[in-house]
């Protein structure tokens, strides 16, 4: 994928506030301090498209991204920060949900982890949810940079073995160095692929 224009559509926390477009989206989920908004910024090669902050949990919204006028990329709200009120934290879980569960034209989700740690009962969840309701996703481990080549494996492995994934079916990113942007485009495009003949066979049995 080559991606020459990208912009900010709009904020939301409910469903009525969604695009009412029905182009085909790919969201992005996280624990917060995870690295999401570097990677959309790197993926979509703007430095400043979403605003990244050294203090977790400042992500309380649900953002939307049109890119070339043909896809949408999706900033969901991260989790897991404990220093955030009880309150905020309480309403992230449903917003997401209900986000993941009512939007149709969803195509998958990216989910990142960082590479650094294990995968905590947020993480865990969120992959059984997704794996119960069918709906594909692409498992990224950011922050590559910050460990050797051979602890990036080390790393890798441990992790692969704890959500069931096989170590082929990850990607290791890093914002820095752009390691793994390529091959997440990649995906994107298979996703793309994916999705347009889903459509094509439902349109068949109309």
């Amino acid at each position: 994928m080559i991606i020459k224009q990208v912009d900010f559509i709009k904020s939301a926390t409910k469903p009525v506030h969604y695009p009412t477009s029905e182009l085909p989206e790919i969201a992005f989920a996280g624990r917060s301090n995870v690295g999401k908004s570097s990677l959309i910024n790197c993926l979509v090669q703007r430095k400043n498209l979403v605003k990244t902050s050294s203090k977790p949990g400042c992500t309380q919204l649900i953002n939307f991204f049109l890119v070339n006028g043909s896809l949408s990329l999706v900033d969901l709200p991260g989790y897991g920060y404990a220093k955030v009120s009880k309150q905020i934290r309480a309403q992230w879980k449903p917003m997401v949900e209900t986000y993941l569960s009512k939007r149709e034209n969803l195509m998958g989700l990216i989910l990142l982890m960082d590479i650094r740690r294990d995968p905590g009962q947020e993480e865990l969840e969120l992959a059984n949810w997704l794996e119960d309701h069918d709906l594909p996703y692409l498992v990224i481990l950011t922050k590559a940079d910050k460990l050797s080549k051979t602890n990036q494996d080390k790393r890798c492995h441990a992790i692969c073995k704890q959500i069931n994934r096989g170590v082929d079916e990850v990607i290791l990113f890093s914002s820095k160095t752009r390691q793994g942007r390529h091959r997440i485009l990649e995906e994107i495009d298979n996703l793309l692929a994916w999705y347009a003949g889903e459509e094509e066979e439902g349109e068949a049995y109309e």
